[in-house]
């Protein structure tokens, strides 16, 4: 009884299967375009908004070498040079006078919180079409009760 069952003719060596060393990234790539479709679809989604109250912030103050020039928007639409009445024609000659014609010198456009975002975004406009490259909004910071 010299045969087994299970052997091999020959004698030959036992053969040690190897394990696979590929990855399988098809999984990996699935789960990534599926994210990509999930944030292309989200990300617009992100930047609209519908309740906006912009005029508060916690955010700490700019600090700038020099004292910037505050233009004032009230609601009835009249603008302010400081604390002197100016008109919309006469801004742009007066900012660059007051600024010694530097156009890198800060301003800062405060409106009121109940005023069309529209003529804010205009006056911006005219002081960057100005030639003023450091134009920057104003807001309330909250008292520290709230």
């Amino acid at each position: 009884m010299g045969m087994s069952a299970g052997g091999r003719v020959g004698g030959g060596g036992r053969r040690k299967r190897r394990p696979a060393s590929e990855i399988n990234v098809t999984p990996l790539v699935d789960v990534m375009l599926v994210l990509l479709i999930i944030f292309m679809v989200t990300a617009p989604m992100l930047t609209s908004g519908v309740n906006v109250d912009l005029p508060k912030t916690d955010a700490s103050p700019v600090n700038s070498d020099s004292k910037p020039i505050t233009v004032s928007l009230k609601t009835d639409g009249s603008l302010y040079l400081g604390d002197q009445p100016v008109t919309s024609d006469q801004l742009i000659e007066q900012l660059k006078a007051q600024s010694q014609n530097d156009p890198t010198h800060r301003i800062f456009v405060r409106a009121d919180a109940h005023i069309d975002y529209g003529q804010v975004m205009q006056v911006m406009g005219q002081i960057t079409s100005g030639g003023f490259t450091h134009v920057a909004l104003l807001a309330q910071q909250p008292q520290s009760g709230q």
